[in-house]
């Protein structure tokens, strides 16, 4: 029985694909599953001219879409050719970025989405967390530390203050064992590694501001040690907690409103 086709909106122009995405999706798809690998060179171009069956502008602009992924590298010249890459987060954190913009999202609207999955990276890495994730957590701890206590007259750039405070949270993302929530970390990076670099640059010769970091400090040392004892309802809790106190700071009356685009302008 041939079961009809339902249009929601009948007359509506569907579009076909183009040649040159087709041919960039057959490649895409090659990457994607293992066949061609970061590092490999895809046959000379007169090869695919002749394997696809099309011209040339046609296969350079399929290259052009590639490029526009960050899945190939081509090289022009006699020794030129088209390189496979391995995929690059910033592109989608570009595109999420952008889109983030367009809609007028805000700051405050973009730390909720981290109090949600934060928290709950804390579970996973208390569960599964490798002694190279503890020493590496250690590590920017320490890091923190040295930077915090040689105080802010020797240490006159913020900047270095917010990059380790960000790079905590970072590992926290990637290390929870789920590859979608670091994505989704990492797609915000961008936005989140300005703000914390605005906010903190402009609170950083306050009265108190080494004391703050010093709290932080051992908010992430007790995180550390729930997650080595695999605590994980524990350290769900505090880093909620933790996320909850940072956000009173981070997301002042004057800020928290402030939409994504601003941070960039």
């Amino acid at each position: 029985m041939t079961v009809p086709l339902q249009l929601s909106h009948v007359g509506t122009v569907v579009r076909a694909p183009k040649t040159a995405e087709l041919i960039a999706r057959q490649l895409r798809g090659q990457v994607v599953r293992g066949d061609l690998k970061p590092g490999d060179t895809l046959p000379p171009e007169v090869q695919l001219l002749e394997q696809f069956g099309v011209s040339r502008p046609t296969l350079r602009e399929a290259f052009r879409i590639l490029e526009t992924e960050g899945l190939i590298s081509v090289r022009r010249g006699a020794r030129g050719g088209a390189q496979v890459m391995k995929p690059d987060l910033s592109v989608a954190a570009r595109y999420v970025g952008l889109l983030l913009q367009v809609q007028g999202t805000t700051i405050e609207d973009v730390y909720e989405a981290r109090m949600v999955a934060e928290p709950y990276c804390a579970r996973l890495l208390a569960k599964r967390r490798t002694k190279q994730d503890l020493t590496d957590l250690r590590d920017c701890v320490a890091e923190l530390r040295a930077v915090v206590d040689a105080g802010t007259e020797q240490v006159p750039d913020p900047l270095k203050w917010s990059g380790l405070t960000y790079a905590f949270h970072e590992l926290l993302m990637q290390r929870a064992g789920n590859n979608t929530l670091a994505v989704q970390g990492g797609v915000l990076q961008d936005i989140v590694h300005t703000h914390l670099d605005l906010t903190v640059s402009r609170n950083f010769r306050q009265a108190g501001t080494a004391e703050r970091f010093r709290r932080t400090i051992r908010s992430y040392t007790k995180l550390i040690d729930l997650v080595e004892a695999k605590d994980a309802d524990a350290a769900e809790a505090h880093w909620r907690t933790h996320m909850e106190v940072a956000g009173k700071a981070l997301l002042g009356e004057d800020i928290k409103s402030k939409r994504v685009v601003d941070l960039f302008s």
